[in-house]
């Protein structure tokens, strides 16, 4: 996905001519290149594609596992994005970090609160992942445009209300029925939603605005599975 928050699968045009009112124009924005990632498939096997990087600030809330935040770094980091990694447990990202720089530093880890200013531009975006526990202090770097950031959250916990309502868009994997209806009042989800959030299998994650929801499902390649295993929500 380009600029947008709502992920989608990758269809093409489906005309051969498009028309808009020239009062219109100004609302207007076009991708250029690929600024996403595939992020799963759906359940017609689509990929399923989310963009991340945005001229304005991007705020991403994942209430999910380690697995998935770790193939979504990867993924930035073969687009070209640099990935700052916050995190007070840096063994659970080391060998990430080793495999996947091959001599470059595209992904770089920081202890809680110690992230420097990334200096991103449109030419050298920017994600921070923050995996800071149930708790995540608020950041000395914050979203800005081209560095986006990504905080997960293992489970709900008293700053998921804060985070939730502050997020361009929101992850949302496997939690319990309570933790559910709870997401649920905040993100305005209809009630189908709220109760098969409960029952998500591994490496399933249900993508919402409080307008648009997709579910997706998110398939390690080879070198993902060698590296991380298979998909897990617990770590």
């Amino acid at each position: 996905m380009a600029t947008g928050a709502r992920p989608h699968g990758l269809l093409g045009p489906r005309h051969s001519a498009h028309a808009l009112p020239a009062d219109h124009l100004g609302a207007l924005s076009l991708p250029i290149g690929d600024d996403g990632v595939v992020v799963g498939n759906d359940s017609e096997g689509r990929p399923q594609v989310v963009g991340f990087h945005h001229p304005v600030a991007y705020d991403v809330l994942l209430i999910g596992g380690l697995w998935t935040a770790q193939v979504l770094a990867l993924r930035l980091a073969g687009t070209g994005a640099r990935v700052a990694v916050e995190t007070g447990r840096a063994q659970a990202w080391t060998t990430l970090v080793q495999a996947a720089g091959a001599g470059q530093e595209c992904i770089s880890l920081y202890d809680v609160g110690r992230v420097p200013p990334m200096g991103a531009t449109v030419g050298s975006p920017v994600l921070v992942i923050r995996d800071c526990g149930m708790r995540p202090p608020r950041g000395r770097v914050s979203s800005m445009p081209w560095q986006s950031v990504l905080t997960l959250l293992p489970y709900l916990s008293p700053v998921a209300p804060r985070l939730l309502r502050g997020a361009s868009l929101v992850g949302i994997q496997r939690v319990s029925p309570d933790e559910a209806q709870h997401i649920g009042r905040i993100m305005q989800l209809p009630r189908r939603e709220v109760e098969a959030l409960s029952t998500l299998g591994d490496g399933v994650t249900l993508w919402c605005t409080r307008h648009d929801r997709q579910y997706s499902l998110t398939q390690p390649t080879d070198a993902e599975s060698g590296l991380l295993g298979t998909a897990r929500r617990l770590d």
